[in-house]
C-alpha cells in the first residue's frame, strides 16, 4: 500500500482527477495508486480549496457510481463515455 507522502506530483495530480470524476470508483483509485477511499478524501481535503472539497464531497458521498459494489450493473468502464483520452494529466484537445 503506497503512502500519501511517496506519492509523485503527477499521480496526486491523476487521483485528484479520477476522484472528482463522477463515474470513476474509488475502487479504481486504489486498484491503480494503493490508496483507500479514506486517504483519497484526505488527499482531496490537503490539495483542494474548502469551498471545492465540500462541493465535492457533499456531490460525491452515497453516490452509487464512485462505489463499485453500489454502480449499476450496466456501468462497467471506470471512466464517462464522454471523456477523452487523458496522456499525463492532460486532456487532449478536440
Amino acid at each position: 500500500m503506497k503512502k500519501l507522502k511517496d506519492l509523485s506530483e503527477e499521480e496526486v495530480d491523476r487521483i485528484v482527477e479520477m476522484a472528482w470524476e463522477d463515474r470513476t470508483p474509488f475502487d479504481a483509485i486504489q486498484a491503480q495508486f494503493g490508496i483507500s477511499e479514506s486517504e483519497t478524501i484526505v488527499l482531496m481535503r490537503k490539495t483542494m480549496k474548502r469551498s471545492s472539497f465540500k462541493m465535492w464531497r457533499a456531490r460525491v458521498q452515497g453516490r452509487a457510481t464512485k462505489h463499485a459494489k453500489k454502480a449499476p450493473e450496466e456501468m462497467s468502464t471506470f471512466k464517462s463515455r464522454m471523456q477523452k483520452s487523458i496522456t499525463l494529466n492532460k486532456l487532449s484537445k478536440r
